[in-house]
């Protein structure tokens, strides 16, 4: 069996170019997460590497599949000087390590939560799992292995995140591109619920 996360870094390079840097957190109990930093002009994207080591299992099975099972790593993409952002390197590995720690299936349409600010002064304690393909094409693996999906994380604000358990992930991304919401923007306000 391949080792997956040379595979995934690889392909981080290749669509982002070389990480200006990185660092790495171990939970008791997980694998270690790293989170690399890649800044384009003025956006910086941190990504995790380490969350696809191993495949998600659903919480409910007896047993987890060490092989088959969906695989990801989270991106988030900011605006670079607005905020202190590079903080958020440990909430990052926290949401990156919730599959081993809490037997969770992160996927499109999921809210994370890490119960602080996301980085000093934020205004989000939580984010939005958007759907995949865009920024980073996913990463096929040898069969039986699923292909490791690059997951972007959006930014919410408490009273979004509210809204969206009641009305939806979709209703949320329509509302902010009907407002024409900057989700690049480190210290947006939430977006108008009305």
């Amino acid at each position: 069996m391949a080792d997956v996360l040379p595979l995934v870094e690889a392909r981080l390079r290749s669509a982002l170019g070389e990480p200006d840097a990185r660092a790495a957190v171990t939970f008791l109990g997980t694998d270690r997460i790293e989170v690399l930093r890649f800044q384009e002009g003025d956006i910086v994207r941190y990504t995790t590497l380490g969350m696809s080591a191993q495949p998600m299992s659903d919480p409910t099975a007896m047993l987890a599949d060490p092989v088959k099972g969906p695989r990801a790593e989270l991106v988030l993409s900011v605006r670079v000087g607005l905020a202190d952002t590079d903080k958020v390197l440990r909430p990052l590995a926290v949401l990156a390590a919730s599959p081993q720690v809490e037997g969770v299936v992160v996927a499109p349409g999921a809210s994370l939560d890490v119960g602080e600010p996301l980085w000093p002064g934020a205004p989000f304690t939580s984010v939005l799992v958007a759907e995949p393909g865009g920024l980073i094409e996913d990463l096929d693996l040898d069969e039986p292995l699923d292909p490791v999906h690059f997951l972007p994380l959006l930014p919410m604000t408490p009273n979004e995140a509210a809204w969206k358990r009641v009305h939806g992930a979709q209703a949320l991304q329509e509302r902010w591109l009907t407002h024409g919401t900057d989700l690049r923007d480190p210290s947006r306000r939430s977006v108008p619920l009305e």
